[in-house]
């Protein structure tokens, strides 16, 4: 990995190395920009491979085909994470490894180990502050992604959960009796997980997602959740509990009390799980963008911040009007976007992204928005 002079002044410094930054990084590099860095926390990937162990990925992995559509969870074009990686539905460390291979072969300037504290204006120029010192930019590209931000305080008492995100493996929980709070994919991953060795399982959500009739998976369970639910195990060992709302859990005598909206206590032997999903990265950076009614970022059609012109977002927090582009296949669509966006503004013709066009990607607009497939 290159480690550039931190008294340059980079045309571009992209914030993190997961799928986001990895991808859009190789689109900076199609649209001929080459004086940019990329700073990482941790290391290329790291969020993935702290998934538990027995996570995989809910989308597909396959080979590209030969009408040109990508892999579901490949970040550049041309790549596949099934042909690397030869499975189907990767695990984060299987992934991790994707993305570490394609930042190697691209030579990607990534800097891992450095951690950026804030980020600021300073006349034309953005100043990074890091661990390792200050970056000076005249772009920057938040990337940092959300697994490294579970969702922890959603009601009283949940910091006395263990948050799925935070365990290695299900194999390390002990006990034959469990509460998961959250049933969209993080809890019916460890619910399922949890009936195949024979543990009974209660899952409480405050909606439904595995009866939604949406085909969107932003709000409805992917079908390859959906499969295990239909699992004899999981009929057998995992209780349902829909449109209820846990409000608060505490101790108790030889265990944990977890209260409902319903007025209901349940008592549970080991700490409940929390499976709430992800507060995100931006809110570390709002106060370089506007906030929409829902308090994600607003951004112009480029996925730039309204507010400071020069800073961008990329990645799961990216919302336009009501489309989410929580999944790596939705949000890779944007990574031309932000690449001619700054191309342009560096007085670049951005020629090498016209391969993005053909690929069925965006490049200059949201017209592609609405699309069912994309959306």
């Amino acid at each position: 990995m290159n480690t550039p002079a931190r008294d340059d002044l980079f045309d571009v410094v992209i914030v993190g190395a997961g799928a986001a930054g990895v991808g859009v990084s190789v689109a900076l590099g199609h649209a001929g920009i080459e004086n940019f860095v990329v700073l990482e926390r941790h290391s290329v990937g790291a969020s993935f491979a702290r998934w538990p162990a027995e996570t995989r990925f809910i989308t597909p992995s396959f080979p590209t085909n030969s009408v040109g559509m990508l892999d579901l969870n490949s970040v550049v074009i041309g790549t596949s994470a099934a042909v690397t990686l030869g499975v189907e539905h990767p695990t984060g460390r299987e992934y991790a490894a994707f993305l570490r291979a394609i930042a190697k072969h691209f030579e990607l300037p990534i800097q891992e180990g450095v951690d950026v504290l804030w980020i600021y204006r300073s006349g034309d120029e953005f100043v990074v502050e890091t661990t390792a010192g200050h970056v000076r930019a005249r772009h920057v590209i938040w990337a940092a992604g959300d697994f490294q931000y579970p969702r922890l305080n959603d009601f009283e008492g949940s910091e006395l959960c263990l948050h799925t995100a935070l365990l290695t493996s299900y194999a390390e929980l002990d006990g034959d009796d469990f509460i998961v709070v959250g049933g969209y994919e993080s809890g019916v991953d460890v619910a399922s997980h949890l009936a195949e060795r024979v543990r009974r399982v209660r899952l409480f959500d405050r909606g439904r997602p595995w009866a939604s009739e949406s085909s969107d998976p932003s709000v409805a369970l992917s079908t390859f959740s959906l499969e295990r639910t239909r699992r004899p195990s999981y009929a057998e060992h995992v209780e349902l509990f829909p449109d209820t709302t846990v409000t608060a859990v505490a101790t108790a005598y030889a265990g944990f009390e977890v209260a409902t909206d319903d007025g209901l206590v349940f008592h549970t032997p080991v700490p409940p799980l929390l499976a709430g999903g992800f507060a995100g990265s931006h809110p570390l950076v709002m106060d370089h963008f506007e906030s929409r009614e829902d308090g994600f970022p607003l951004l112009n059609k480029h996925d730039e911040s309204t507010t400071v012109p020069g800073i961008y977002l990329c990645g799961a927090s990216v919302r336009h009007d009501k489309h989410i582009f929580c999944f790596i296949y939705k949000y890779r669509q944007r990574f031309a976007v932000v690449a001619k966006a700054i191309a342009t503004s560096l007085g670049l013709p951005a020629e090498g992204l016209e391969m993005y066009r053909m690929w069925g990607m965006y490049l200059d607009d949201l017209s592609c928005c609405g699309q069912e497939c994309v959306c």
